[in-house]
């Protein structure tokens, strides 16, 4: 047998100090508690029956005070459960699965591009590249009015896709959940780009016949990020409205912001954005939904760099020199979203992450702005907080950008992959197509933690954190169920058209 070489021989000792050092940092307290107990237990046994008997007679009990420390101590408990903030249960959600006649192949959206800018093809080969290098598939979906040869984004057609996308997920999520429109105390809807009066959530109150005193809200603007920033002005109602159950729609209508000019930096998101939406039932009614609910709200996070011109206007909508509106996506997009997502991990980080974890990025700062030594910036292992990653699916160059940063395998990353292969850059929807691929795949287990990561204009980086309540079994329904099986798939760096 060939002898070890040293390299791998202290790589291997390396790896298992590391974990010895995670064990005993993550479990101090047990550590030093259980050696502790066992002294005094062996203390005890040594005693004998008089020693035993005297320390028991010495112990003088008053009525009085026994009595005045249970009162104090039922007081002080009651006040504790009464100031904690109510938890949050998502009980269930559901994804709109577009129908196979709104699919748009490579040759069906390049054909498309090659009639319509028929006078532009150098716009055509740019959009050519980058579908080459998207990670997209051959199945992601298109509303039917940018089916129509030229494109037909009126009004009407965009509520069309509207009711479409946000009807059939609503309708889902009622059939899996069991709850009626009516029994919906809260209401919120997030869609960016298409924003009509009367709004997307009036639509859904008149739809289903929703009560008068509901609380409804309607988002726009917010970008991909909007979804999570739902699920925050979820929880704050919940909050505040005890025994109460809200809905969450995320989507975004691509019918009216189909950009047909030349515009390169306007170009990129028709190569990208595909239809998608999906609904999600929150609950505060812990002892009613506890039981059946998927996950609980652990943590939201939200970081905000409006502040700054460039991040300000890196994704940005606005007209070209023909007067055709668009979204206008920056060269600087990528190194403006690893600064938001510094930020947002460094807020994050103490919430989540493990004590030796959070030692270590101590000792990182201090010796690098203390005593400044040359050492790079410690960058936290997020593995050890989480199981299971969703990183918003906006691009290829997003996934590799975060997968490096936080040093993610493959398999960490594997469901944002998927869902961009399979549905494109379904804007603030993907987080929960990603969940869905996570538990079509069965690998969604009690006690799991989920960390759910978006990006969007303005410029936005938002997380939350959820804990799975039960070990969830592989749904037979599902935006995957009919697919599920081809995955995963490999995904070349180009795919030649």
């Amino acid at each position: 047998m060939p002898q070890r070489s040293p390299q791998f021989s202290s790589s291997a000792k390396l790896k298992y100090v590391k974990l010895g050092y995670q064990y005993l940092v993550n479990h101090f307290l047990t550590c030093l508690l259980v050696p502790t107990i066992a002294m005094i237990l062996v203390q005890a046994i040594q005693l004998g029956p008089n020693e035993i008997s005297n320390f028991w007679n010495s112990l003088q009990f008053d009525l009085i005070k026994i009595l005045c420390s249970s009162f104090f101590i039922t007081f002080v408990s009651i006040l504790f459960f009464m100031s904690r903030p109510r938890g949050v249960y998502l009980i269930d959600y559901a994804c709109y699965k577009p129908p196979i006649s709104c699919r748009v192949p490579f040759s069906t959206f390049m054909e498309h591009s090659r009639i319509i800018l028929s006078s532009e093809p150098k716009s055509v080969e740019f959009q050519m590249r980058i579908l080459e290098r998207s990670g997209l598939g051959e199945e992601t979906c298109l509303p039917p009015a940018i089916h129509y040869i030229p494109p037909e984004p009126n009004m009407e057609s965009a509520r069309k896709e509207a009711e479409m996308v946000i009807f059939s997920a609503m309708d889902s999520l009622f059939k899996k959940t069991g709850v009626k429109p009516k029994d919906i105390d809260i209401l919120i809807v997030n869609c960016s780009l298409f924003s009509p009066t009367p709004s997307l959530s009036a639509m859904v109150i008149n739809k289903y016949k929703m009560r008068g005193n509901i609380k409804s809200f309607n988002l726009s603007g917010m970008g991909c990020s909007a979804g999570l920033i739902s699920i925050d002005l979820a929880r704050d109602l919940l909050e505040v409205h005890p025994k109460s159950i809200a809905v969450v729609v995320s989507t975004e209508i691509i019918t009216p912001n189909y950009y047909r000019g030349k515009d390169r930096s306007m170009l990129l998101p028709n190569c990208l954005f595909r239809m998608g939406g999906a609904a999600i039932l929150l609950s505060n009614r812990w002892w009613a939904d506890q039981w059946r609910a998927k996950y609980k709200l652990l943590h939201v996070v939200r970081t905000h760099k409006g502040a700054d011109d460039k991040s300000y206007r890196c994704v940005f909508e606005l007209e070209d020199s023909e007067g055709k509106t668009g979204i206008s996506l920056s060269k600087d997009l990528m190194a403006i979203a690893g600064e938001a997502l510094k930020s947002n991990i460094t807020t994050i980080g103490p919430l989540v992450l493990p004590p030796s974890e959070q030692l270590l990025f101590l000792f990182s700062s201090i010796g690098r702005k203390v005593f400044n030594l040359k050492l790079k910036p410690y960058i936290p292992d997020f593995k050890q907080a989480f199981e299971h990653f969703c990183i918003h699916a906006g691009g290829r160059a997003v996934i590799d950008e975060l997968q490096k940063k936080l040093q993610l395998s493959a398999e960490h990353v594997e469901a944002s992959r998927m869902t961009l292969h399979q549905f494109g850059n379904t804007s603030s929807s993907s987080l929960w197509y990603e969940l869905s691929y996570t538990e079509a795949k069965g690998r969604m287990k009690k006690g799991d933690r989920v960390w759910q990561i978006a990006f969007g204009s303005g410029f936005k980086c938002n997380s939350a954190v959820w804990k799975c309540n039960k070990t969830i079994k592989t749904p037979s329904d599902g935006p995957w169920s009919d697919c599920i099986h081809k995955y995963p798939v490999y995904i070349p760096e180009v795919v030649k058209l």
